[in-house]
Parts: C-alpha cells; structure tokens; sequence
C-alpha cells in the first residue's frame, strides 16, 4: 500500500511540476542602435520553436502596453502562455521606444522600412541560437504588417498576424476618424490623409489632430500609408495563420477574410468575443476601453490554443526549406 501510495505522489508531482522557465534580457545591435528586448525560454534537453513578437502601432512597448494610457500586458502574457506549451519567445521595444530609445531618439527618422530590417536581424540573430529549432513572426496590429514585409525577407519559418488590417493603414484610419471626429475636422483630417498618402507633408496641423499628424511623424506615416497589407501578404512563403477576433473595434473580420483571400494557403481563425488587445469582451464600448488599461484580464484562451497548436504542427525546419526548394 505505501508502495502505491509513493508511486501515487510521484506520477502526481511530476504533473503539476512544469518546466522550468528562463527570463532573461536579451539585445540587438543593428549597426545603428541597439535594441532591448526579453527573453522567456522554456528549458528543455532539446532545441524548441522560437517566437519574435512584433509590437503595434505608436509608443507601443515590448509588453503591448502603451505610455499614453494603454497598460494591457498583452505580449508579456502570450509570451507566459507561450512558454508554457514550450515554446520561446522574444519581445522587444522597437527603436526610439522605451529601452530602444536611444536607437533612434528622433521619431522623424523612424520608417516602415527601418522596422523591418530590424526584423530581419532580429531572425538572424535567433537563427544562428542553437537553442532554438525555428523561428516564427508573430506580428499584431501594425505589427502584423512590418511582420509580413519581413517574413520573405528573413526566411522565417513561419508567420501569424493578429488583427492585422488587409488595407492600406491610411484607409483604416479614414474609417476610425470618420466615424470619430466632429464634423469640422473631418475635412481636414481626410485632406491630411490625402496628402501623405502622395507622399507630401503638411506644415499646419489643427491642435485637436496633432497627436496623430503632428510634424515629426509625418515622414513615419508616408511610409507606412505606400504599403499593401495584402499585397504582401500574398507574396509570403511560409507557412501563415491569421487570428482575428470578431469583437475587435479596430479592425475587422472582413480583413481577415481579405488576407486570406490574398495568400489562400493561410489559415484562418475568427476567435469568437476577441477584441484587439486579445481579450473576451463583450461589444459594449465602455467595457472595451476599460480592457485596453486592464493587465488583470486573461488573454482570450482560443488564441493561445491555435497560436500554440499551428506552431507546433509546423514541419521541421529542414523539411520545410527541402519543399520549398523542390
């Protein structure tokens, strides 16, 4: 009986005992700055899949939270929900933002471009990590799209956009503005839009708009608004999935449907009751706002299971370079 009974608590305590984790802080110098990221590793015997989060739009830091009132946690709590399924993630500030931001302390100097190559070297300097078997983009937001300019560009094994819009940001944003703006500004701000879009800046920006059009980061939009979500994520070769929630104010599951238009060998996944900062919120927009400054709220289970799950079906890193090459 005692026999069984330590056999018992042996099988138990090898249940509950999880992995041990490794955090720790990790860097990149680009040849122009260096940027600050955190590791979170789950220790095994073996090499295990690493993912390279990639923050939205703005101010937003490696932890997706945002200085101007947006305090989610929520890449720090993927990158835990990540961890244990066994796989490793990075996140980091992008440069000019928060650890980073001696990298590029002017946001006048920020581009699209300049984010992607720190993508790039990002992968790079993972790949050559013997810790890790894989090396997976997982973009959300704005981020999905510097993720899918970066995934060919990098040979990323695979790619994930969350809420990642299929058009033009510029268009996204005509839409978000009209329905927000009074009428005195909308003329305005549409005018703006027209004007960077063709790539010119304007000097004079109406106080109430200068927190989205200010001067400094009109060189930043110009480069954002001359890229196709779409149009590239049809060119991208790895394996992609595409999570969106249908209770996300911000973009739509009509993006998600056009993405995977765009590139149909991309998977799918409408996470029922999802917002855009990844949590199970009903369409109620008091109750939104809130969640966007609520770290306590968990992340929507149905994203981590299939985020989880797509990685782990990927095929070995070997195997999928030898299909692409035949």
């Amino acid at each position: 009986m005692l026999r069984a009974l330590l056999l018992t608590l042996s099988l138990f305590t090898g249940l509950v005992q999880a992995a041990p984790i490794l955090r720790e802080p990790v860097s990149l110098d680009t040849g122009q700055g260096v940027l600050q990221g955190s590791l979170v590793l789950p220790q095994r015997k073996e090499p295990v899949p690493v993912v390279l989060l990639v923050a939205g739009s703005g101010p937003t830091d490696r932890n997706g939270n945002n200085p101007g009132g947006g305090h989610n946690d929520a890449h720090r709590k993927l990158a835990q929900a990540l961890a244990q399924q066994g796989i490793a993630s990075v996140r980091y500030d992008k440069r000019g933002i928060a650890a980073s931001f001696a990298a590029t302390p002017h946001e006048r100097d920020l581009s699209v471009e300049r984010y992607v190559a720190d993508v790039v070297a990002w992968v790079q300097q993972l790949r050559g990590d013997k810790r890790f078997s894989q090396v997976i983009l997982v973009g959300h937001s704005e981020g999905a799209l510097i993720a899918t300019l970066a995934a060919n560009q990098a040979d990323a094994d695979a790619l994930v956009s969350i809420a990642g819009s299929a058009r033009p940001i510029d268009q996204l944003l005509r839409e978000q503005l009209r329905n927000r703006l009074p009428p005195r500004l909308r003329g305005e701000a549409e005018a703006l839009l027209e004007a960077l879009h063709e790539g010119r800046q304007v000097a004079q920006v109406s106080d109430e708009l200068t927190v989205l059009f200010r001067t400094s980061v009109q060189p930043y939009l110009i480069s954002l608004f001359r890229q196709d979500p779409a149009a590239a994520f049809a060119q991208v070769k790895a394996p992609a999935l595409i999570l969106q929630g249908d209770h996300d104010i911000q973009v739509s599951v009509q993006d998600a449907e056009e993405l995977q238009a765009a590139n149909p060998r991309a998977e799918l996944q409408i996470v029922t009751g999802m917002n855009h900062v990844l949590r199970i919120v009903p369409m109620d927009m008091e109750a939104q706002l809130a969640s966007y400054d609520n770290p306590d709220l968990p992340l929507a289970r149905g994203l981590t299971t299939r985020l989880a799950s797509f990685i782990k079906a990927l095929p070995p890193a070997e195997t999928a370079k030898a299909a692409d090459n035949s």
